[in-house]
């Protein structure tokens, strides 16, 4: 819990960084906290709202999940834990069959797997992963998981579309007419403007924030062991073993110290801890989060105190009910114009690491096993076995992994990797 002061602790010279190990005076390490804190906020606060958790209690986890993982890591890693998307098709589903606390069990197996994974890795080193999960996999995973929310996102937008559309349009605008942590911050810009529309229109109630009292601790809640909702569960890991590895590698190399590479199996373990941690106490599940890479990239201040000031930041919110009723006042409306942009990116993330890793679509061996895990997953193909319900995030993944891995071993037995048909032929 020490760092070395960065030159005079006040200013950065022009090509130089604040690393890890490293911190600037504290009135400006508390001031690149409230960054993070902002930053990390119109996105880890909306998972809760959309899926029916309380949102103090997803700060709070959020906010010592942050601190576990910068714990874990040394401090040698910058991160903060935000809600994972990931998690909320699971959860919906899992929530509306059999209530909050069997969304709470699959979070928490989903969570301990993760942390074994992270083990894994420690032992053996990150060659498997990349091995079972190659950009066009992985681009697959994620791009399935940011479609298949369409549907509740196009049903939000309906509920309000007046104030939907002026959200969407703001984030839009912003992100179009500035740079820097202004556009960095257009969700929370979007949902401010949509809130104060709907309020002028005279769509909130404020009772119940008037009735909740300043002070006072989170929500917690425990978990139902339901195995039935696991399988919906299990894709997830996957996901969160490619966001901890891409941002581990990010930081390294912004950082321009490999070592930190080193730390891939201890982020896995941190982040898997955190969401297991969020499960048994009734909070959204965690993940990195890209908006603070974000912040880190834009400010070159990658100094974990400002973390440890972000997280304490979160719990310290997470404190006030009042604070989490003003929250769930947000409408429908105006989470159906952020959904509608967010959803969509979070599917266009995976598609940049198909453009990144310049995945060749030509091959049939990696056309077909995205297609069909797209529509799966766009379509929510769902298969119940038993007691089981296996939703598309499930089955599209799967068919991304099987399909992709049978289709290369085909190849590879016939011989007919090098003489592939060309994308024309193939249709």
């Amino acid at each position: 819990m020490s760092w070395t002061v960065h030159g005079n602790g006040r200013t950065v010279a022009a090509e130089a960084i604040v690393r890890p190990t490293e911190r600037l005076s504290w009135p400006r390490t508390i001031g690149f906290g409230a960054q993070h804190v902002v930053a990390m906020f119109g996105a880890t606060f909306l998972v809760p709202l959309l899926t029916g958790f309380p949102p103090t209690t997803t700060l709070f986890f959020s906010g010592v999940g942050t601190m576990l993982f910068l714990a874990l890591n040394r401090n040698r890693l910058p991160s903060y834990l935000g809600s994972s998307f990931a998690f909320i098709t699971p959860i919906q589903v899992s929530m509306a069959s059999d209530g909050m606390g069997a969304a709470l069990f699959g979070i928490l197996v989903t969570g301990l797997l993760l942390a074994a994974v992270g083990v894994l890795v420690t032992a053996t080193g990150t060659g498997w992963i990349d091995a079972l999960l190659p950009p066009v996999v992985t681009g697959a995973i994620v791009a399935l998981i940011g479609f298949n929310l369409g549907g509740p996102a196009a049903e939000n937008f309906a509920a309000a579309p007046g104030v939907a559309t002026i959200t969407l349009v703001t984030i839009c605008g912003v992100a179009a007419a500035f740079r820097g942590m202004l556009a960095r911050l257009s969700i929370l810009v979007g949902v401010t403007v949509g809130y104060v529309a709907s309020a002028i229109a005279g769509d909130l109630d404020f009772t119940e924030v008037e009735r909740a009292t300043w002070l006072g601790l989170p929500d917690f809640s425990g978990p139902t062991m339901t195995w039935s909702v696991v399988p919906m569960f299990l894709p997830i890991v996957l996901v969160l073993v490619a966001e901890n590895v891409g941002h581990v590698r990010s930081v390294a190399h912004l950082v321009g110290d490999d070592s930190i590479n080193e730390r891939t199996g201890t982020a896995l373990l941190a982040d898997g801890l955190s969401t297991g941690l969020a499960g048994l106490g009734g909070g959204s599940a965690t993940t990195t989060y890209g908006e603070n890479i974000g912040v880190m990239t834009a400010t070159r201040v990658f100094s974990t105190a400002a973390y440890w000031v972000a997280g304490a930041v979160a719990v310290l919110l997470s404190l006030s009910p009042k604070f989490g009723e003003l929250l769930n006042t947000i409408p429908a409306g105006v989470l159906g114009g952020v959904t509608v942009a967010l959803y969509g990116l979070i599917g266009l993330i995976g598609v940049r690491i198909w453009i990144d890793n310049q995945v060749d679509f030509s091959r049939p061996v990696n056309q077909f096993p995205v297609a069909a895990a797209l529509i799966i997953a766009i379509g929510n193909l769902t298969l119940t076995w038993g007691d089981m319900t296996f939703t598309g995030i499930t089955l599209g993944t799967l068919a991304a992994i099987v399909l992709y891995h049978g289709m290369v071993l085909l190849e590879r037995l016939r011989g007919t990797g090098d003489t592939r048909r060309r994308s024309d032929d193939a249709f």
